[in-house]
C-alpha cells in the first residue's frame, strides 16, 4: 500500500495575503501546504479520503489518473469543496464515482451539489454514487476500511484506519473506541494545529501526547497552521518517531 499526503495545511490561522510572516516567505517546500488530503494506492485500487478546494491541482500534481472512491471524515468545507472536480473521472472511467460518508455528511453534500442530483441533471455534471457509513467496518472493493470515531469540538468526525495505516484529521479527543482500533497501527497521520491551545483541534503538545498514547512505530503530523512556525523549526523539537508531515509526502506500507 502507498500512500501520499495530498495536503497538509488547513484554512485556520492563514494570514491574510501579504502579510509577510516567516511562512509565507519562506523557500522551504514543506512550508508550502495546501488543504489536507490523502491518497492511498492498495493494491490495483486508488481512493482518496476527503476533497478539499485544492483538490484538482493535487491530483494533477501527482498524476492520479484512475480514482475508485472518495470517503469523507466530516462535511466541514475545506474538506469537501474539491467534489465537483471528481467529474474528470467520471468522463475517463465511464463510471459514477462511489462517495463514503456518515449520513450526515452525505446529507450536506445533497445540499451543496444540489445540481449533481436533482431531477434535471445537466450534461457534464459529477456522476455520484452516495454510500452511507458508520461505526463498523466497510468494504471498498477489497479494501477493509475501519472508523475511528473521534470528536472535533461537538462533531462528530471519522478518521480510518486501512491495514496498519491510520489518518486522523480535524480532531480534539479519540473515542474509546478508535483507541482500540489504532492499536497496532504502524504509521499514524494525526492533526496539530499550532502551539496555542484550539477549541477543536489538537494542538501541537496535544498531539504530541496522544501520539505517545497510540504508540505507532512512526506518527506524522498533519492539518498545521502558519502558526505552528517553520518547518525545519517544529522539527528539531519533536521526539523520535513524530515527524511534521509536508505535501507531497509518500511512503509505502
Amino acid at each position: 500500500m502507498k500512500i501520499t499526503l495530498l495536503g497538509t495545511g488547513t484554512s485556520q490561522g492563514v494570514p491574510v495575503i501579504g502579510c509577510g510572516c516567516e511562512v509565507c516567505r519562506s523557500l522551504d517546500y514543506r512550508d508550502k501546504r495546501l488543504r489536507t488530503s490523502v491518497h492511498l494506492a492498495v493494491g490495483a485500487q486508488s481512493l482518496i479520503i476527503d476533497t478539499g478546494p485544492d483538490f484538482r491541482q493535487q491530483m494533477l500534481r501527482e498524476d492520479i489518473r484512475r480514482l475508485d472512491a472518495v470517503i469523507f471524515t466530516h462535511s466541514h468545507k475545506d474538506h469537501t469543496a474539491g467534489l465537483d472536480d471528481v467529474r474528470a473521472y467520471n468522463f475517463l472511467q465511464k463510471m459514477d464515482m462511489p462517495v463514503y460518508g456518515h449520513a450526515y455528511v452525505l446529507q450536506q453534500l445533497t445540499s451543496e451539489y444540489a445540481y449533481a442530483f436533482g431531477p434535471h441533471r445537466y450534461p457534464g455534471i459529477p456522476q455520484l454514487k452516495l454510500h452511507a457509513i458508520t461505526d463498523e467496518p466497510f468494504v471498498v472493493g477489497d479494501t477493509t476500511i475501519t472508523p475511528l470515531p473521534v470528536m472535533h469540538l461537538n462533531m462528530p468526525v471519522y478518521g480510518f484506519r486501512v491495514k496498519d495505516f491510520s489518518y486522523i484529521t480535524d480532531a480534539n479527543a479519540v473515542s474509546d473506541m478508535a483507541l482500540d482500533r489504532l492499536r497496532g497501527t504502524r504509521v499514524l497521520v494525526l492533526n496539530a494545529l499550532q502551539r496555542e491551545k484550539h477549541v477543536s483541534h489538537f494542538n501541537l503538545e496535544e498531539a504530541l501526547m496522544m501520539a505517545a498514547r497510540i504508540g505507532a512505530e512512526k506518527t506524522y503530523l498533519t492539518h498545521i497552521s502558519h502558526k505552528m512556525g517553520l518547518h525545519k523549526e517544529v522539527e528539531k523539537e519533536l521526539p523520535a518517531g513524530v515527524a511534521l508531515a509536508y505535501d507531497g509526502l509518500s511512503f509505502t506500507l
